[in-house]
């Protein structure tokens, strides 16, 4: 690839805002790093959607990453100043005590999630219920309902790493890195030669639901969906067989949902251009955008390729950028084989 930091963009996907619905930042960076290929891009309701290749041809192929982030929705706040909030998408409620915030209100306002000192708290390792969070910014009341509307969203405060050899650190990875991939792809693929039908959507909601994904499964009525996600990367602790490994390469999904010989021919596409690949199997629902996918309308061929992921859920999510790379490779590889 020239001309482009992969890496640089990954962080600074990454350090976007767009928790669940307020999709705003994320969804127009995203749509500014898709210019380079195609001036048909339109944003709905915080979806990115990106038309390339003939239009007219089949097969028409989806590629689907989410732009949406975990975070919190502001709920109310206290006679002491302190906010309370709800979350939006899987929050691992282990890691909150003392994490900082930024609150999208009127203006950005800093906070952080209080946590009781040990010194007091007499031994106890409860792990709290969102109702038990409350978010300190140094406001009084009447200064935080001046600011802050009921129903602004609170993300994590923090800001991609470089961390040792290839890897990065931060929030949102799940699924920045996923968008990553399909750019790097798009920058290794002839798009003046495409002779079928490629949409890039960057999904809103995914992780309330796969909101997004479900509304452009419908849009776009396509034959075939590529949903680039992340998966479990193992880590000490956790069992081996439920997980991918960092710097492996792309997960490749196996499930009663996903379609088989889809499957198989990225499998075996990723063994001719000798790219490395793993192989994820899933009992059941893949918890990704597939899922809507390969139920809307008529139904298409859907397939799952994970980036692995440490630390899911959290401000410190860690990824391998071989993984971000390889899975564009593959990608690239396919447009290149059907198109």
């Amino acid at each position: 690839m020239q001309n482009m930091n992969i890496t640089e963009i990954t962080m600074k996907l990454a350090d976007c805002g767009g928790v669940s619905g307020r999709e705003d930042e994320i969804s127009l960076y995203a749509a500014e790093l898709l210019k380079k290929y195609t001036d048909d891009i339109t944003i709905d309701n915080g979806s990115v959607i990106a038309m390339l290749g003939d239009k007219n041809a089949k097969p028409h192929i989806v590629i689907d990453a989410h732009t949406d982030r975990i975070g919190f929705v502001f709920t109310s706040v206290t006679d002491g100043g302190f906010l309370k909030v709800s979350n939006a998408g899987g929050i691992d409620m282990r890691i909150l005590a003392a994490q900082q915030v930024i609150i999208n209100g009127k203006k950005a306002v800093r906070g952080v999630i209080c946590s009781v000192p040990p010194h007091l708290n007499h031994g106890e390792k409860k792990v709290p219920d969102i109702s038990d969070i409350y978010i300190d910014t140094g406001l009084t009341k009447k200064e935080a309902e001046e600011l802050i509307s009921l129903g602004d969203t609170v993300r994590f405060a923090c800001t991609a790493k470089k961390l040792l050899g290839n890897r990065i650190t931060g929030g949102a990875l799940d699924d920045r890195s996923g968008i990553a991939a399909v750019i790097y792809a798009l920058e290794n693929t002839d798009i003046s030669a495409l002779k079928c039908r490629v949409t890039v959507v960057f999904s809103a909601q995914e992780e309330i639901g796969e909101r997004g994904a479900a509304v452009c499964a419908y849009r776009t009525a396509a034959d075939i969906a590529l949903a680039v996600d992340v998966s479990f990367a193992y880590s000490e602790g956790e069992k081996k067989d439920k997980c991918g490994q960092l710097g492996k390469g792309c997960m490749i999904g196996y499930a009663p949902t996903l379609d088989r010989e889809l499957s198989r021919r990225f499998t075996e596409l990723a063994k001719a251009e000798n790219i490395p690949y793993q192989t994820e199997v899933m009992s059941g629902t893949t918890g990704t955008n597939a899922d809507r996918y390969s139920v809307t309308r008529d139904g298409m061929k859907a397939v799952t390729l994970s980036i692995p992921l440490r630390y899911m859920h959290t401000p410190s999510e860690v990824i391998d950028m071989n993984d971000v790379i390889n899975t564009g490779r593959l990608i690239a590889a396919y447009l290149k084989g059907v198109c």
